[in-house]
C-alpha cells in the first residue's frame, strides 16, 4: 500500500516542480515586457530629445558663422569663411567617430532579464 502513496507525493511534487518552473518563466517574461517598455520609451525620449538637440545646435552655429562672416566681410571674410568649415568639419568627423566607437561596443539591452535569468540557472544547476 506504501507504493500508491509514493506515487503520489512523487506526482504531487513533479506537479509542483513544474508549477514553479511555469510561475518562474511566467515572472522572468513579464520582468523581460517590463524592461523592453522602459527601453522602447528611454530610446524613444533620447532620439526625439538628440533631433532637436542637433536641429537647434546646428541652427545656431549656422546663424553664428553667418553674423561673425558678415561681421568681418571687409578685413578678414576668407579667414572667417576658413576658421568655420574647419570647425564643422572637424567637430562632424570627432562626433562621427565618437559614434562609430560607440556602435562597435554595443548596447547591452535586457541586462537585468539576463542576469536574473543567469542567477535562476545558477540556482537550479545547485538544486
Amino acid at each position: 500500500m506504501s507504493l500508491p502513496s509514493s506515487d503520489a507525493s512523487t506526482a504531487a511534487r513533479v506537479r509542483g516542480l513544474f508549477a514553479d518552473v511555469i510561475e518562474l518563466a511566467q515572472v522572468r517574461l513579464e520582468l523581460f515586457t517590463v524592461e523592453a517598455r522602459q527601453e522602447m520609451a528611454g530610446l524613444a525620449s533620447m532620439a526625439v530629445m538628440g533631433a532637436l538637440a542637433v536641429v537647434f545646435v546646428s541652427f545656431g552655429l549656422i546663424f553664428l558663422a553667418i553674423f561673425l562672416t558678415v561681421l568681418l566681410w571687409d578685413t578678414q571674410r576668407l579667414l572667417a569663411l576658413g576658421v568655420f568649415t574647419t570647425l564643422f568639419l572637424g567637430g562632424g568627423s570627432v562626433l562621427a567617430l565618437l559614434v562609430w566607437q560607440k556602435a562597435r561596443q554595443g548596447i547591452r539591452l535586457f541586462g537585468t532579464t539576463r542576469d536574473e535569468l543567469r542567477r535562476d540557472q545558477e540556482r537550479l544547476r545547485a538544486s
